[in-house]
C-alpha cells in the first residue's frame, strides 16, 4: 500500500477531480460516511450519549459535517461545535454544513475566549468526540483558541476519532508540532500518511483505519509514489510459493555469516540461527579460531570455519587469504555481528567490501568499521545491504541520532541514492527498507519487546537467508523486517514484553512464515 505527504494526497484528490470526472462533494461524502460507519461499528455504547463533532472551516470540517450528518440521520445524537464563524465556512464543506443544519443539526459557533467555559461546561455530556480540526495541511503548532479546545478534549475521558490525522501532528513525518489531539481512532483518507506511521506522532493515532473513499486504483498504484507500507499479503506472495519436491540444500543457498570476537560470539549464533530458521539450506560461521570450538559444540545444524585472530582474539586481516576459497562456494555474505572495533579487524573487513563480489549484509560493528571511510561501498557491482541501528546510522552520516530520527526517512532516503547499489534495513520502531531508487518502505510489524541485545543479529541473518533463496535484496530486506517483526509479535503475545530475548524471536520465525500461509481474511487495523 502507498503512503502519501499532504501534497501527493491534494494531487491524487485533484486528479480524482479533473481526470475521473468524480465531484469532490461526493469525495467528502464518502469520506464522512466512513466516519459515520466506523464510529457506529467501534463505540456503539458510546452513542446514546451523543457525538461532539470539533471542526474547522476547510475540508477537514467539510468531512466533519458530513460525518456528523450521516450519524444524525441515523438518529445519533450530534453537536457540530464550530470553530469559526459560519459564513466563513467555503465549497463543498459549507454544502455539507448546510446540509448538517438542513436536518435539524445543532451547530455552536466556538470563536473567542468567552465561549469557551459554555464549552467546557458541556464536554462532559458526550460519549464520543470527533476530530475534524486540521486535517493534514498542518505545518506549524497549534496554538490560540484550537490549542485551547485541543487541551479541553484531551482532558475529557470520552474516545476520540480523528478524521485523515489527529489534530496538532504533521502528516509527512513523525513529528508532533505542538499541542495535538491524542486519537483513540483515526480514519484515514485513502492512502496512509506518514505522520501516522512514524514516531513519536504515531503514539497519539490510537488504531488506523484506512477508508475508501473511491480514489481510482490508477492513482493509489501510481509508480511515481515512493514510499510504501508493507503488508502481509504482499509479503505472503513472496515467500509463501510451495517448494519443489526434487529439491535439496544447496537450491535454498549457502549463507556465509562472517561474526564474532570474544565477548560476542553469540551475535554470529543468533546470525546462523535467523538464516536457518528462515528457510536457508545451508549456513556457515566464519570466526575466530580461538571461538570456534565452542560454536562447534553448541550450533550442530551450522557448519563453522575457523579464522586467523588478532592478538585479541579478533578476525585478522589473514582472515581474507583463509576465506576466499569459501567465498566461491557460497550466495551470500552477512558480515559484522560482533566482531570487535579492533583496526587489524577493520582492515578484513575493507578488503571483503571491496573485493568480494557477492551480496553483502553489512551489520553492527561492520557499519561502524564503514563509517570512517562509507565511500567503499561505492567498490564493485554487487549489491551491500546495510542494517544500521539509529545510533550507527548516525555515525554513517556524521548526524546525531536524534536528527536520524526526526527525519527517518529522508536520511535513509538520501543516503541509497548516495551509495548506488546499497540498500539500507534502518531499524526501530517502524523499520523502514530503502533501496537505490528512493522507494522506501515502512514496516508495520514489531514492538517494544525486541529493543533487547540480538535481534538485529537475527534480522541480519534472515536477510542473507532470503537473499540465497533468490530473492533479491529489496524483497529479502522486505520479507525479513516484516516476518522479524512478525515473530516478536507472536513472542509478545506468549511472554508479554518485558523479559522477551532474541532467542524467542527465533523459535516463533517459523510460526511467522507459517502465518502467512493462512492470512485472516481482512487486514486488521494498524495498532
Amino acid at each position: 500500500m502507498k503512503v502519501v505527504t499532504a501534497q501527493e494526497m491534494r494531487t491524487i484528490d485533484q486528479r480524482t477531480v479533473t481526470e475521473y470526472r468524480m465531484p469532490s462533494l461526493l469525495l467528502m461524502e464518502r469520506a464522512g460516511m466512513a466516519v459515520a460507519q466506523t464510529v457506529q461499528q467501534r463505540y456503539p455504547d458510546q452513542l446514546s450519549r451523543g457525538v461532539a463533532v470539533f471542526a474547522g472551516k476547510g475540508n477537514n470540517g467539510g468531512d466533519g459535517f458530513a460525518a456528523a450528518r450521516n450519524l444524525l440521520r441515523t438518529r445519533v445524537p450530534v453537536t457540530v461545535f464550530l470553530l469559526a464563524p459560519r459564513e466563513a465556512v467555503r465549497g463543498d464543506a459549507r454544502t455539507n454544513l448546510e446540509m448538517f443544519a438542513a436536518l435539524g443539526g445543532e451547530i455552536v459557533e466556538i470563536t473567542t475566549e468567552a465561549d469557551l467555559p459554555s464549552l467546557q461546561s458541556r464536554l462532559g455530556h458526550y460519549g464520543l468526540f470527533i476530530d475534524a480540526l486540521l486535517g493534514t495541511g498542518l505545518n506549524s503548532a497549534v496554538s490560540g483558541i484550537y490549542a485551547t479546545v485541543i487541551t479541553l478534549m484531551n482532558a475529557q475521558p470520552a474516545p476520540t476519532v480523528a478524521i485523515d490525522i489527529p489534530s496538532g501532528l504533521s502528516a509527512d513525518s513523525g513529528k508532533i508540532l505542538g499541542p495535538h489531539v491524542w486519537a483513540d481512532c483515526t480514519v484515514t483518507l485513502a492512502l496512509p500518511k506518514p505522520g501516522l506511521l512514524l514516531y513519536p506522532a504515531a503514539r497519539a493515532v490510537g488504531e488506523l483505519e484506512i477508508a475508501d473513499i473511491g480514489i481510482p486504483l490508477p492513482l493509489l498504484h501510481d509508480p511515481s509514489l515512493r514510499l510504501q507500507l508493507l503488508e502481509a499479503e504482499e509479503i505472503a506472495g513472496l515467500v509463501c510459493k510451495p517448494r519443489d519436491p526434487d529439491t535439496h540444500k544447496g537450491t535454498y543457498g549457502h549463507v556465509l555469516i562472517v561474526a564474532g570476537s570474544p565477548g560476542k560470539t553469540g551475535a554470529g549464533a543468533l546470525a546462523s540461527l535467523g538464516a536457518l530458521y528462515t528457510g536457508a539450506g545451508l549456513v556457515t560461521y566464519a570466526l575466530p579460531q580461538g571461538l570456534n570450538l565452542a560454536m562447534e559444540s553448541r550450533l550442530l545444524e551450522v557448519m563453522t570455519f575457523p579464522l586467523p585472530e588478532t592478538g585479541a582474539g579478533t578476525i585478522g586481516e589473514a582472515a581474507f587469504s583463509a576465506l576466499e576459497p569459501l567465498f566461491s562456494t557460497v550466495d551470500v555474505v552477512v558480515i559484522g555481528p560482533g566482531i570487535s572495533a579492533h583496526p587489524e579487524t577493520g582492515r578484513f573487513l575493507e578488503r571483503v567490501v571491496q573485493e568480494v563480489d557477492l551480496p553483502l549484509v553489512i551489520d553492527a560493528d561492520g557499519i561502524n568499521h564503514l563509517a570512517r571511510n562509507p565511500a567503499l561501498l561505492e567498490a564493485g557491482e554487487a549489491p551491500r545491504i546495510l542494517t544500521p541501528h539509529p545510533g550507527e546510522m548516525a555515525r554513517l552520516v556524521g548526524l546525531s541520532t536524534a536528527a536520524v530520527q526526526e527525519n527517518r526517512i529522508e536520511v535513509a532516503r538520501e543516503f541509497v541514492q548516495k551509495y548506488r547499489g546499497t540498500y539500507l534495513i534502518l531499524k526501530g520502531a517502524r523499520t523502514l527498507v530503502a533501496g537505490p531508487d528512493g522507494h522506501v518502505a515502512i514496516n508495520p510489524t514489531g514492538n517494544a519487546g525486541m529493543a533487547t541485545a540480538g535481534t538485529g543479529d537475527v534480522l541480519s541473518g534472515m536477510v542473507g537467508s532470503f537473499i540465497g533463496q533468490g530473492l533479491p535484496p529489496r524483497e529479502a530486506s522486505q520479507v525479513a523486517v516484516f516476518l522479524h517483526g512478525l515473530a516478536g509479535d507472536l513472542a509478545r503475545e506468549e511472554k508479554g514484553e518485558r523479559g522477551l530475548v532474541a532467542g524467542d524471536i527465533l523459535h516463533r520465525l517459523p510460526q511467522a512464515l507459517q502465518r502467512m500461509h493462512h492470512l485472516p481474511p481482512s487486514r486488521p487495523a494498524i495498532r
